[in-house]
């Protein structure tokens, strides 16, 4: 029954995206669900070896585009992806977060209860996005 509810929330929140909730586009959303980290195209490809690989771009692109899913840089130059928080928009004032990536494990991961502070810019300055990414060792590996 777990399995079916998690099916269920899926496609209702890839709905609520005006995402229209196809097989793939669920198995992607399950899969990322599923991560403790954010993930990188490739993880993705890798995890369904079987399926064209635009086909998993388009989906990320759709993901993100829709704010199903937001991009991280973390400094490795692969850039990662992590499912957003439920009733995100990717909202500059309301969602952004902070990020931590491992040197030691290369894991990136969303730490989503440390929100970015508001950043009063110049006049004539408009902002788009906002990344910090905070880097050392996570708590995995520092034990």
């Amino acid at each position: 029954m777990e399995g079916k509810q998690v099916q269920e929330d899926m496609e209702a929140r890839l709905l609520e995206g005006g995402v229209r909730p196809t097989a793939m586009r669920l198995l992607i959303s399950k899969f990322m669900l599923q991560q403790d980290t954010a993930v990188a195209l490739t993880d993705i490809e890798n995890a369904f070896a079987k399926v064209e690989r635009t086909t998993i771009y388009r989906t990320i692109k759709t993901f993100e585009e829709k704010g199903i899913v937001h991009q991280i840089d973390d400094g490795t130059g692969i850039q990662k992806y992590a499912l957003c928080e439920k009733g995100c928009k990717c909202d500059i004032a309301r969602d952004l977060h902070l990020h931590f990536h491992c040197r030691n494990c290369n894991q990136t991961v969303c730490l989503t209860n440390y929100k970015l502070p508001h950043i009063n810019l110049p006049q004539g300055y408009s902002s788009e996005d906002i990344s910090l990414v905070v880097t050392g060792i996570c708590k995995k590996c520092g034990l």
